[in-house]
């Protein structure tokens, strides 16, 4: 009797069912940091270990759509974008967007992506999304310093642009993109293990998206011109990221106070939401997917 009382005392960790309706584990994912930093690792440096052009493509990307977008929507359509030299204007949204589309995508499919590691070893799920968030920061601050080399030739070249005192609260709306992204990520990662037409449907869905968030457009060009459908992008929440961005590195537009208040709301609900479903998704998801 002894003996079993002293083996029962000796265990280090108790694996017992989850109770809890809704839980951050957050204490359980500090436990697992050095797993979270070594896959935060693994992607950056797997990504395009076997490609030719390999951290250029994180360049290649927004230039070319940039470029793509000025031609189209600038020079063909003819939208304005006031003292603000369009490339400079497009590759702004465009660098905090591609952020936001690589969270979303790359956590979407989480579950089906990492089913043989799940079924072999238990550590908290939630750190392979997070992973993906924090090492998709390393994509965004390359494509960032791109934005920085043009910014700097656009100004030197003598273009009417300048900083905003409120940049110092830039790195707070990345964080919001990231959690934004994360959120919907593992909403559609859990949906995923059950209906495999979302994975499909990503693709073409972050596309759509973009054109109702305002990259290409400032959100009082779409108010004036077609103010019946304004609606589509007013609620938004990305359409609003994105114009306090250009608002933050080129002064240009105005930050809307209630709109920043509903998209901080709105980030809140989704990543609580998307947490958990996923928590509740990551018991069952095995014989699922």
């Amino acid at each position: 009797m002894n003996t079993t009382e002293n083996t029962e005392n000796e265990w280090l960790f108790e694996i017992t069912p989850k109770n809890k309706f809704f839980s951050l584990n957050l204490k359980e994912v500090w436990q697992y940091r050095d797993l979270l930093l070594l896959f935060v690792k693994r992607d950056v440096v797997t990504v395009y270990k076997q490609t030719i052009l390999g951290p250029l493509w994180y360049l290649i990307q927004p230039l070319f759509t940039s470029i793509t977008f000025t031609i189209i929507f600038n020079t063909v359509a003819g939208i304005e974008t006031g003292t603000v030299p369009p490339f400079l204007f497009n590759l702004a949204g465009i660098t905090v967007w591609n952020y936001f589309t690589a969270c979303l995508t790359d956590t979407s499919d989480t579950f089906k992506r990492n089913a043989a590691i799940f079924g072999k070893v238990y550590f908290p799920r939630v750190i392979m999304p997070l992973s993906i968030v924090i090492s998709n920061l390393l994509k965004f601050g390359i494509q960032f310093l791109i934005f920085i080399g043009f910014y700097i030739f656009y100004y030197f070249k003598g273009a009417d642009i300048s900083l905003n005192a409120s940049i110092l609260f830039f790195p707070l709306l990345i964080a919001l993109m990231g959690i934004l992204g994360l959120g919907l990520g593992m909403f559609i990662s859990s949906l995923v293990t059950k209906y495999r037409d979302f994975s499909y449907l990503i693709g073409f869905g972050v596309q759509l998206l973009m054109y109702l968030s305002a990259v290409m457009y400032p959100m009082a060009l779409i108010k004036s011109k077609m103010p019946d459908y304004a609606w589509l992008v007013q609620y938004n929440p990305l359409a609003y990221i994105i114009e306090t961005t250009r608002y933050m590195l080129l002064n240009v537009g105005h930050i809307s106070v209630l709109g920043l208040v509903y998209t901080i709301s709105f980030t809140v609900i989704v990543f609580f939401v998307g947490l958990l479903v996923f928590n509740k998704t990551e018991k069952s998801f095995i014989d699922t997917v």
